[in-house]
């Protein structure tokens, strides 16, 4: 029996939420008796004319150090080389398997080449495990790029039902089946099974049972009752929301904060460097064709909203990338994670605080009222509606949450149930 596995996707050199998945379902897999895993990773996974730092520079360890997987950095999305080197690899390996993490559009040629090349040249199962389908920034060609990445696949891995849904809408003449796990079979031949399964339980980040919570409450000029957002600076992540809708809880009461942890997005490169400049200037030249001009990131700036309001006192802010060995000490610090996105496809910032029994308080939009159960694990609030998100936050602390809830709502949620489901 052939009991070696592939992931694809960016390794433990990057940062950000799918590396950390990535890495997380290699581990899994690892855990696995008698399974080869390999990861096969970009070395750069973006055009390089995009005026940002993905490498994580900062973190001192990772989940698969002291394992036996075996990590290939070789495809450069800007070498179309490299793209077949990729399928040459992947062929020599000659796994039962093979996974692609699908989070962005704009990776689809890539992916869309290396995928077709195993289908027409190998026995390999191509397996596509989708982060989204309906991309949140989405552009004129994120469709095109999208139906190209994963159309070539055996099947498909889903988090929500919701993507379930929008993979449907892509490729409306395919017929899907939604099964429990990748031992069950569609009803006909003829049918493409979608694996409904979910986001993991992120259990890289371990709480610290000596951690002084209340002198690193006083280190980070924390009130009683903290509120947590959590991740890159995002449009769509809706900071701006959490920061109005905070102003408003801030003028009731004198015993909370608001913590803010995590870098803006596209500001992570010296902008006095000539490269820096070069790369903003053809990027902004060119963003049009990828991004809608309502989602266009230029002037996004929601940290000037806390002078706006003049709550600096009251508002604690991390504007930097956080290592792995630090993300512990902000949730086990806070109260609750604030997640009022605009829109949302299942969240790594939702999962990390499912391990450390974080309730959660989001906006009704995307999956968040599929794993949010209102008044159980957290609470919901209407999109669009400061109001509703400020009374949202006040309700957390008048009717708090008991964290068995928070454990309790995810305990099936496991990397060991999630790579079992997968393999066979």
């Amino acid at each position: 029996m052939n009991k070696k596995i592939v992931v694809f996707g960016p390794g433990p050199l990057f940062k950000g939420g799918i590396a950390n998945y990535n890495t997380s379902l290699a581990k899994a897999f690892n855990d696995i008796d008698n399974i080869e895993v390999h990861i096969v990773s970009w070395t750069q996974q973006y055009p390089s004319i995009i005026p940002r730092d993905f490498i994580d520079r900062k973190s001192k360890y990772n989940i698969i150090d002291n394992t036996n997987i075996k990590i290939h950095y070789i495809t450069n999305y800007n070498n179309p080389i490299s793209w077949h080197k990729t399928f040459k690899l992947i062929k020599k390996i000659n796994p039962k398997m093979v996974i692609f993490q699908w989070a962005i559009a704009i990776q689809g040629l890539p992916i869309g080449y290396i995928a077709r090349k195993l289908y027409k040249h190998t026995n390999i199962e191509i397996i596509f495990d989708l982060h989204f389908v309906i991309q949140k920034e989405n552009s004129k060609i994120d469709k095109i790029f999208t139906k190209y990445g994963i159309k070539i696949a055996h099947k498909y891995i889903v988090h929500s039902l919701k993507t379930a849904n929008e993979l449907s809408s892509l490729f409306p003449k395919t017929k899907f089946a939604i099964v429990k796990d990748n031992k069950s079979t569609s009803p006909l031949e003829c049918v493409k099974p979608i694996i409904k399964l979910y986001h993991p339980v992120y259990n890289m980040f371990k709480i610290n049972p000596n951690l002084n919570i209340e002198e690193t409450k006083q280190k980070l000029n924390l009130n009683k009752y903290v509120f947590l957002f959590f991740g890159f600076i995002r449009k769509y992540k809706g900071l701006h929301n959490v920061i109005h809708a905070f102003a408003k809880v801030a003028q009731q009461r004198n015993d909370v904060s608001l913590l803010i942890v995590g870098e803006s997005f596209w500001q992570t490169l010296n902008d006095n460097k000539f490269s820096t400049k070069l790369k903003k200037l053809l990027f902004n030249s060119l963003k049009s064709l990828f991004i809608k001009k309502n989602d266009d990131e230029k002037n996004y700036r929601p940290l000037d909203l806390i002078e706006h309001y003049k709550i600096k006192d009251k508002v604690t802010v991390i504007n930097d990338f956080v290592p792995n060995e630090d993300v512990h000490k902000y949730f086990q610090v806070s109260n609750c994670i604030v997640l009022f996105y605009i829109t949302a496809t299942p969240s790594g910032v939702e999962s990390i605080s499912y391990n450390f029994g974080i309730p959660i308080i989001a906006t009704k939009v995307g999956h968040f009222p599929e794993t949010i159960k209102d008044g159980y694990n957290g609470y919901l609030a209407e999109p669009n509606d400061i109001n509703s998100m400020a009374e949202t936050m006040l309700k957390i602390i008048e009717q708090p949450i008991n964290k068995q809830n928070v454990f309790n709502a995810s305990k099936d949620m496991s990397w060991e149930n999630y790579a079992k489901a997968i393999w066979y």
